[in-house]
């Protein structure tokens, strides 16, 4: 990028990847790409065999008790409404209270769904 080498740290949105993730999709879209887990054809099989591959790997990059800790979303939203509403439905309790950073504004939605839910619920 102008002349230097383009590093590109952190973007919460988009970030460039690098060339080994890039042939790697490139081998998916034109050899494995298939359903996974909905599927009963050999495609559908080798795509929920990597699938399954790499949440294995992330298990043990991040010291998960088990593979089935590994839950992928799309972006930080999704991931941060799935805990609001699973784990927050099961534990909060009317008068508790969360914080949020600056940076978290756009959980706010999440957690004024997650107290509207709870309020109607007791």
């Amino acid at each position: 990028m102008n002349g230097h080498p383009l590093v590109y740290l952190d973007n919460a949105a988009t970030s460039q990847k690098p060339e080994h993730v890039l042939q790697a999709l490139q081998i998916y879209y034109s050899k494995n790409n298939s359903n996974v887990h909905r599927g009963v054809h050999a495609l559908s099989a080798r795509a929920t065999t990597d699938y399954e591959a790499a949440r294995e790997k992330v298990a043990r990059f991040i010291n998960a008790a088990s593979h089935r800790e590994v839950v992928y979303t799309r972006n930080a939203s999704e991931a941060i409404n799935l805990v609001a509403y699973s784990w927050g439905m099961a534990n909060l309790k009317p008068g508790d209270e969360v914080g949020v950073g600056l940076r978290c504004r756009f959980c706010f939605a999440s957690l004024k769904s997650l107290k509207a839910l709870s309020t109607k619920s007791s």
